[in-house]
Order: structure tokens, then sequence, then C-alpha cells
């Protein structure tokens, strides 16, 4: 397996004590992944957000990256999607932190040794894993990040710059959750996609809500 060590902005995460309530209820939330489905209120608005957001990806991922691949790429997104949901997180959020942390390349390592997609820190393993976790594994990257970042949101009364910044080891600094709004007003920003009916006229399908 190659791994690539580059520049990337997060990796600064902080090791801190949890108590014995937040590590369990936390080690719950890691362990027994169930297979990725997407989450919507119905299947049109799930096939809208997948065509939309896999457009996007396909457009903004490196050439040579795993994504391009329609296959890899729309399995990605539904494990985000389900992911992000699964802990009361905004998916178009989380696509934007992995722009600015990784650019979706999953065996990114930064020099804090912060891995994967979302880019977390091993320590994290330790304190709410299990040793055979890997964290160059998609979901199981997919599934720390967003427990952290809803665990940051959390001990941040649900504010997300601050959760963003502790997410970034840079708490109350504007540069990093800067990013990560930038991506998402650049890149990830939902809208009404564009379906053709089957009387042929066009079709506006909004999958946001």
């Amino acid at each position: 397996m190659l791994l690539y060590t580059q520049d990337v902005y997060a990796g600064a995460q902080k090791e801190e004590d949890l108590s014995q309530d937040v590590q369990t209820s936390l080690h719950r939330a890691i362990i027994n992944p169930i297979q990725p489905r997407l989450v919507f209120s119905s299947k049109e608005k799930a096939d809208a957000w997948l065509t939309d957001m896999s457009n996007r990806l396909k457009k903004i991922s490196p050439k040579d990256s795993l994504v391009q691949d329609d296959f890899m790429r729309k399995r990605l997104l539904t494990t985000i999607q389900y992911e992000a949901t699964r802990a009361g997180l905004d998916p178009q959020l989380v696509l934007s932190l992995i722009t600015v942390e990784s650019r979706f390349n999953r065996y990114a390592i930064s020099s804090a040794n912060a891995r994967g997609l979302m880019q977390v820190m091993p320590f994290w393993v330790k304190q709410i894993g299990s040793p055979y976790q890997s964290l160059f594994d998609a979901q199981t990257n997919i599934r720390f990040g967003c427990t952290i970042l809803s665990h940051y949101l959390q001990r941040e009364k649900g504010n997300m710059f601050m959760a963003l910044g502790r997410y970034n080891g840079s708490r109350g600094q504007a540069t990093y959750p800067d990013l990560v709004y930038s991506a998402y007003n650049r890149y990830w920003q939902p809208a009404k996609f564009a379906t053709m009916g089957k009387d042929g006229d066009i079709k506006y399908v909004d999958y946001s809500n």
C-alpha cells in the first residue's frame, strides 16, 4: 500500500481525557459499522443528490484518484451521506471538510500523522476504537471523523465554527473554519437538480430537505 504524506490543514486534534461515560458513548458510535445507504425521504431525492454530488466530485478530484471511477465515487458518497446523517451532521459540510483535509485521498498522512479522508489522529483508535480498525479504510475513517466532529459540536453547544476549530486543533481561530465554509460555498452548496421526467420534461428535484 502506498501512503502519501502531504501538507494538509488538519492533524493537530488534541488528545484529551474523556470521562468513562463519554468514552463509552463514543465507542458505541464507532463499533459495528452498518452497510451504508442513502438516507433521504424519497428515492427521487436520493438519486438526484447522488448524481449531482458524483458529477461535482469527479470534477474536483485528481485525475489519478480512486474516485474517478464511477462505482467507487458513488460508493464513497453514499458512505459520507450515511455516516454524516447518522452523526447528526450536514453531509455537505462533511464533504467540505474532506475537501480541505485530504482532497479525497484516502491514504493521506499529515506531518502530525493524521490519517485518511478526514485526517483522524491515531490516538482516537486507542481511545474509542478497536485495534483491528484502520484509518485508511474509508468507512472507518469517515465514521471516526463524523463521530469526533459531532462530539466537538456537542462540547461547543452547537457552535459549528468552534467545533471545526477544535477538529483542527485551532479552536477560536478563523482560518480553518473559513476554509471549510469556502469549500462548502464553492463546491458543495446544495442546489435543485434537473432531471428528465418520463414525459420528457425537465424536472427540478430539491434534495436538501
